[in-house]
């Protein structure tokens, strides 16, 4: 992974080549790792999330006029956006993301300047990391600063961000993502996870610091293809909303665990029935997540992490061969538990596994990926990093 010290530089280098002269400042935002309680938030669910050292940097300037002008690292291309013209759809692609950004704050009443914007990464693209939301953030928190609004300060401005970065999401790049990520990419810090609660949006930090203890999360990137907007995410969306509508309540959050048998008999068919499980019994694996890192319980952790697994893949029906071989390989060479993380359909999984084993976990999982004839995998140990900021 490159250091943040060459990305800013990098990034850096590409404002200049784009503008001729050096930016106003540079700003970056993590990715994020779920821990647990995948598909919770935008049922008023709880989660656990932790951001990445991966992170995506932006240099930027403000125009004198009312244009957006974006060049990114990782595609090679310039596209220029008029903010009058920033709606729904409107830019398409990824420049939606930094567009949406700009679009949000201003309805929320903000004078957000047009913007020379560079921006390169080291969060992987296309892995259930949120590299949409390290874009949105880190550019956010750009905003904030050039515009003079003040939000980076304070947790409650750091939560508007977020709040700004969710409906560019949604609205502009029209991807249905429940909040999660901004605020994971916001507000959570070093070697702490983030106890969010996605009804109330209030956030309790969590110790997580596993070199303390021996261990380490390796991060598989099984490079299935993973998109948010092709549809089965937002199918997922659709059932639970169906399945609240039936139980006659706003949202799942409000069904009781001990409850769930008796609740899911009064649904009209059996996939709804799976869908409601998998999401009542993850939030109570989220509790019952953060008492055990509280309580240094990480064998309790592992569990918790495969019974999540099981449960997307039979309940939710969101995993994937590279997913299952991914989880089921760490599993067989040691770790304490495994899962998927993020969407689902692809993407990433990951392992609680001991330090000394991770470059041997690491090969096995490569070879088992050679053996079936996939797309060799990428793994890589992470540890719980800071939120968006400035740089310089």
């Amino acid at each position: 992974m490159s250091s943040p010290e060459s990305l800013v530089s990098r990034v850096t280098g590409l404002f200049a080549d784009l503008t001729g002269s050096a930016p106003e400042g540079v700003w970056s935002a993590p990715g994020r790792v779920n821990l647990i309680g995948e598909h919770t938030d935008y049922n008023d669910g709880l989660c656990l999330p932790i951001g990445l050292p991966q992170r995506t940097y932006v240099a930027a300037t403000r125009r004198a006029d009312r244009t957006l002008r974006v060049r990114s690292a990782q595609r090679q291309e310039v596209v220029e956006v008029p903010l009058a013209d920033v709606a729904p759809g409107t830019p398409g692609g990824w420049a939606a993301y930094l567009a949406g950004v700009l679009w949000a704050l201003a309805r929320e009443g903000y004078d957000v300047p047009g913007l020379d914007v560079a921006v390169d990464s080291s969060v992987p693209v296309g892995a259930g990391l949120s590299s949409s939301a390290a874009l949105e953030c880190a550019v956010a928190a750009a905003v904030s600063d050039l515009a003079g609004l003040g939000l980076l300060g304070s947790d409650g401005g750091r939560a508007a961000l977020a709040r700004a970065c969710i409906a560019a999401e949604n609205t502009i790049a029209q991807a249905p993502t429940g909040g999660m990520d901004q605020s994971t990419a916001m507000l959570c810090r070093d070697r702490a996870a983030l106890l969010l609660d996605c009804r109330s949006w209030r956030t309790r930090l969590v110790p997580f610091d596993l070199a303390a203890h021996g261990y380490a999360l390796l991060v598989t990137d099984t490079r299935a293809s993973h998109a948010l907007v092709d549809g089965q995410y937002g199918s997922r969306r659709d059932q639970c909303r169906q399945a609240a509508a039936e139980l006659g309540v706003s949202s799942l959050r409000e069904l009781e665990p001990a409850d769930l048998d008796a609740t899911l008999a009064l649904l009209s068919d059996d996939v709804l029935r799976r869908r409601v499980r998998h999401v009542v019994t993850e939030i109570e694996r989220v509790r019952t997540a953060a008492a055990a890192l509280e309580a240094d319980d990480l064998a309790a952790l592992g569990a918790l992490f495969d019974a999540s697994h099981d449960s997307m893949r039979v309940d939710y029906e969101i995993s994937c061969l590279e997913l299952d071989l991914a989880t089921g390989t760490a599993r067989a060479h040691g770790a304490l538990g495994a899962r998927m993380t993020g969407g689902g359909f692809g993407g990433s999984s990951i392992a609680l596994v001991a330090l000394d084993a991770v470059e041997s976990t690491t090969n096995a999982i490569a070879e088992a990926f050679a053996a079936r004839g996939l797309v060799a995998p990428v793994s890589f140990a992470v540890t719980a990093g800071g939120p968006a900021r400035r740089d310089c």
